[in-house]
Parts: C-alpha cells; sequence; structure tokens
C-alpha cells in the first residue's frame, strides 16, 4: 500500500493551493529523493500543521526512512536530548511552528544546511553506528511534548494496515475532506492524516484547532466532510453551542482520545444524525498504530458508553482475576488487544532502533474493562490511574465519571486524598461535590479535595494535561 494513493490532494488552507495527482505524486518523489542525500538513519521531522510538513512525511516514507514525528514545540533541552539519544541523520523541519518554536541549539557533530527541498535542516557528520531495523517506519513520543524519554516503534506494516482498517471502518473514499484538527504529531492527527491519503482523499491542511474562526471558515469554503476531536474539543464546542448545520457539506464525526461524557456522545450523535451523518466513537493507543475499534454510528444510543468490538483484523481478550484470558461477557480486567498493527516496542535510544519486533503483535493495553456478548468493548478507566483515600484504593476514572455532571474535571491523586479539578464550579458547589463523592465511596469528605480551575490544562492533543495538575500539589 502507497501512502499516498493515486487520487489523493492536499489543500492549503491558507493559501488555497490544491496539490494533488501526479503533481503530489511528484511532490513526494522530490522530497524523498533529497534524503539520498544524508547519512542512513533515522529522520526527525518537527512537524508542524503546514502543507511542507506533510510533504517531508510522505517523501521520508516514500524513501524508506524511518520517521520521528515532533512537535515543534518541543522544549529545544528535550530536543537535544532526543537527538543526543536517538542519532539521527538529519533533523528537518527547523522553521515549523514560528518564531517562538525554536529547536535550540546546533547539536555538536551536527551541520546546518539549507536544502533546496527541505529547507533548512540539520545534518550529521557521518552515519550512526546504531541503524534502525529495516521494518521500521515511524517513532512516536509517547506522550506528545512532555518529554516522556521512549518513544513507541512503529512497523510499515502497522501504520499501513491501520490506515486500511480505519479506512474501511469509517467508509473513508475519494470524495471525503477531512480537516488537519489535531497535530500531525499526535497519533489520532496522524491516523486521520495516514488514512485519508491512503484511501485517496482530500487531506485539508489548517491550523489552529476547532475553536478558531480560521478553521470554520477553512471548512466552510473548502467543503471539508468529517471532523476529529478528542473530549476536550467536543466539551468546548457544546460550550459555544456549534451546530453541524451550519456547515452543510460535513456528514461524519469521530472521538477518540479519552472518554466523552455519554451525554454529549448523544447530543452530537443527535445533531449529526438529524443531518443524515453520523457520529463515531474510537478507541486506541500509540501503540496500536493508533486504532483499537470503533462504535459503528448506528449502535448508538443503545451502546453509548461502549467504544465497539476491534477493527477488522484485530481482537480483544480480557486478562482475568485468575491471569487466563478470556473473551466472556462480563469480566472485567486489563484489555489484551491482538493485531497486526501492534507496536514493535519502545525505543530509549538509539539501539533501540535496531530491534525487531518484540511484541508479536499482543499490546497489553493497560486499561480495565470487560467484553459484552457480541465482542464490544466497555472501559472502566486506566490500570494504573488510581489513588489512595486514608489508605483505601479508588479509581480516579470512576471519581471523574460520578463528578461529569459538572462539566470537565480531572482528578489526580495526592497526599492521602483524592484532588478533583472542576471547571469554573462555585466554592458551594465544590463543597456539595466532595460531599457526595465522600458519600458515595463510604469515605470521609477530607478525603476529597475539590478546586476549581478556569481551564483544565491541556496537552497539544487536546488531552489533558494530568502531570501539571499533579505538579500544583
Amino acid at each position: 500500500m502507497s501512502l499516498v494513493a493515486p487520487t489523493a490532494r492536499l489543500i492549503d488552507a491558507a493559501s488555497g493551493a490544491v496539490l494533488g495527482g501526479p503533481d503530489l505524486a511528484a511532490e513526494v518523489d522530490r522530497h524523498a529523493a533529497a534524503y539520498a542525500g544524508f547519512p542512513p538513519g533515522v529522520v526527525f521531522a518537527r512537524s508542524g500543521t503546514s502543507v511542507p510538513a506533510v510533504l517531508r512525511y510522505a517523501g521520508a516514507w516514500r524513501a524508506g526512512r524511518p520517521v520521528a514525528l515532533l512537535d515543534p514545540g518541543l522544549d529545544p533541552a528535550v530536543l537535544a536530548d532526543f537527538v543526543g539519544r536517538f542519532c539521527p541523520a538529519v533533523v528537518v523541519g527547523l522553521a515549523e511552528g514560528g518564531a517562538g518554536a525554536t529547536p535550540g541549539e546546533l547539536p555538536k557533530r551536527y551541520r546546518a544546511v539549507d536544502d533546496p527541498t527541505l529547507g533548512p535542516v540539520w545534518v550529521r557528520e557521518g552515519a550512526c553506528a546504531d541503524q534502525p531495523h529495516p521494518d521500521l517506519a515511524v517513532l512516536l513520543a509517547t506522550s506528545g511534548s512532555t518529554g516522556d524519554p521512549r518513544f513507541v516503534r512503529l512497523s510499515r506494516a502497522a501504520v499501513e494496515s491501520n490506515a486500511a482498517a480505519v479506512a474501511r471502518a469509517l467508509a473513508v473514499g475519494p470524495d471525503e475532506v477531512a480537516p488537519t484538527s489535531l497535530p500531525l504529531y499526535y497519533s489520532f492527527g496522524m491516523s486521520v492524516l495516514n488514512s485519508h491519503l491512503a484511501a485517496g482523499a482530500t487531506v485539508l491542511v489548517v491550523d489552529g484547532g476547532v475553536l478558531a474562526r480560521e478553521f470554520w471558515q477553512a471548512v466552510a469554503a473548502h467543503g471539508a466532510t468529517s471532523l476529529a476531536g478528542v473530549p476536550y474539543n467536543y466539551e468546548m464546542l457544546h460550550r459555544i453551542r456549534w451546530s453541524p448545520a451550519k456547515y452543510p457539506s460535513l456528514r461524519t464525526l469521530t472521538q477518540a482520545g479519552g472518554r466523552l461524557r455519554d451525554e454529549l456522545v448523544l447530543a452530537f450523535h443527535e445533531k449529526i444524525t438529524a443531518l443524515g451523518g453520523r457520529f463515531h466513537v474510537m478507541w486506541g493507543c500509540t501503540e496500536a498504530s493508533p486504532r483499537m475499534s470503533t462504535l459503528p454510528a448506528d449502535a448508538l444510543p443503545e451502546r453509548v458508553g461502549s467504544v465497539g468490538p476491534a477493527l477488522d483484523g484485530g481482537s480483544f481478550t480480557v486478562l482475568g482475576p485468575d491471569g487466563a484470558e478470556t473473551d466472556r461477557p462480563g469480566v472485567v480486567g486489563e484489555l489484551v488487544y491482538r493485531g497486526p498493527n501492534v507496536m514493535m516496542g519502545y525505543a530509549e535510544n538509539a539501539a533501540d532502533l535496531a530491534r525487531g519486533d518484540e511484541l508479536g503483535g499482543v499490546l497489553r493495553t493497560g486499561d480495565l474493562g470487560h467484553l459484552d456478548g457480541d465482542g464490544f468493548v466497555w472501559l472502566r478507566g486506566r490500570l494504573k490511574r488510581f489513588g489512595k483515600v486514608f489508605g483505601v484504593r479508588v479509581n480516579l476514572h470512576d471519581i471523574e465519571e460520578l463528578a461529569r455532571d459538572h462539566g470537565p474535571v480531572a482528578a489526580v491523586s495526592g497526599p492521602d486524598r483524592v484532588v478533583l479539578y472542576a471547571e469554573q464550579i462555585t466554592d458551594d458547589d465544590a463543597r456539595a461535590l466532595a460531599g457526595r463523592l465522600s458519600e458515595r465511596l463510604r469515605l470521609h469528605r477530607s478525603g476529597f479535595d475539590v478546586r476549581t480551575v478556569e481551564r483544565l490544562p491541556q496537552l497539544p492533543s487536546g488531552k489533558i494535561d494530568y502531570r501539571s495538575l499533579e505538579a500544583l500539589g
């Protein structure tokens, strides 16, 4: 499978320029050829939301170069650490992200080059001693821009199979137009790009996100047919009373990246189905290239709360309390996924990039849940997202679910208590909520510290930045 099908197109929302067919193929080939002049090894690509960023990625793919998609806003010290540990052959996209997104100082053993195709780049002086495995295609940081020291290693076959499975699940064809509502270095954003380009559809490259006026102007002007968002995106759209009726071309809404409140799933489902469209809840993780399941639109509203069955080619089991795997309905435990899209493994340095497939297509997800009789997945939170209140272990996900009627909330573990952050909650409501949690969980109310915030901090992907909340103490 080619990452860019013959009918695929890119639209630059800023200029209105359209690149497709033979012209797009020629540009991808030109970018692929540009990598031939560099030492062998991994490409580090600082990838903002721009057509040049897409072409650098697609060119590396065409050239058979493993490429790490990086946030252009990554702290220069973190980027320097990545370069030192992973020994990339070249760092491209140095101009991505604008003046406030500097890559930092030129690393040792690298020289600065102004390439006529790729723009300003850093080129390593000589090949790295450790060369990547021939199956390696994409590297993604496990936590986006947080400086997590690991990369997820994705093979070419894993990325290709997932792009094809997602395109089938969503019926993506050449007439679809998908805007870049999520960062390209975030696995969900990469998935939208991959699945549409591979299916021969159009990708509308527009920066700014779903709350920017320019984004919706581009959606209207270029007839975007779908919108992908994480829970916070839909929370904000709900808050501003956004309606898809204002954009007649929209016919598909997809949501992944965390749990969206059931009432909002139903609200957006009702809005889009009233217009003849569909709402899909999806679930995945970076380690699965990245999507594992999709809830069919016609399963709503009956199965609200589920993330659906496995994508084509995949399957789920549950690791039960006895340590044995089962697909029996109703058994709660860690969900185990099998499929061709499972990562090769993690990498913490250049030597790890040379390693082959270490998982054999089996991924312990770290998520708690159960299956129903039809194989639909019902999530119950993260295996490691627990806190302790007076020595009693509590599930932070469950606490968030109990408090979601107050709007966006996030629970983190404090010293012998749970700290719950709620957007714009009043002091009286905070006390009442702490009392309700105390009553439901049968623990003293002093174990629940409910605090108000104007807005929950977000990662660039739109997910809640739990680390920032934990640092507040």
